[in-house]
């Protein structure tokens, strides 16, 4: 057996977003609206980095009323995709609190 020096993962050195979220920054959001009922809407959220903050992030948002299906398209450090379908109207400051009460950031919708 060899000894070699394993470069540890970034995220375990500095920890994952969903662990110890970094404060949030001010990014603009375009004015809040609304989703017509039974519709789809597709957010920008920065600040994920594993299927653990992607959970969370799922799991905020399935309890806002109306809510019945979330997507993420992860990109782990970057700007990731969420897509969140509801069967009735929806803020989009609604999402807003569920993604910020999970440690993140709504940099789009």
């Amino acid at each position: 057996m060899t000894n070699s020096t394993r470069s540890p993962l970034p995220m375990a050195s500095t920890g994952c977003a969903c662990c110890a979220p970094t404060p949030a920054t001010n990014h603009t959001v375009p004015a809040a609206g609304t989703t017509s009922a039974g519709s789809t809407a597709t957010y920008q959220v920065e600040g994920m980095t594993c299927g653990h903050c992607a959970s969370s992030v799922t799991e905020e948002l399935t309890t806002v009323d109306g809510v019945s299906e979330v997507h993420i398209d992860l990109v782990a450090g970057g700007i990731s995709t969420v897509t969140v379908t509801a069967d009735r109207a929806l803020s989009v400051e609604a999402v807003r609190a569920a993604v910020e009460a999970a440690g993140y950031t709504l940099v789009s919708a």
